[in-house]
């Protein structure tokens, strides 16, 4: 399965949590949920694609965040 790349959506399949990838640390990936957060380290042969569906979802939530900070 691929790491896959910066800014990514991967799902933690030890979870179910969806995160964006943020860069590598040693061995694990680097996933931060959407909207923001604490980012999490995971092992890259847990990330899994996530479904067209709930990455739509988790970039709406995202972006909703963000028009909150600026506002």
């Amino acid at each position: 399965m691929s790491a896959g790349g910066p800014d990514e959506y991967m799902i933690d399949s030890r979870d179910g949590r969806i995160g964006r990838v943020m860069g590598r640390e040693g061995p694990y990936v680097q996933l931060r949920p959407p909207g923001g957060g604490r980012e999490w380290d995971c092992p890259p042969e847990a990330l899994r694609p996530v479904p067209p569906a709930v990455l739509l979802r988790a970039r709406v939530r995202e972006r909703n965040r963000q028009g909150r900070l600026r506002g």
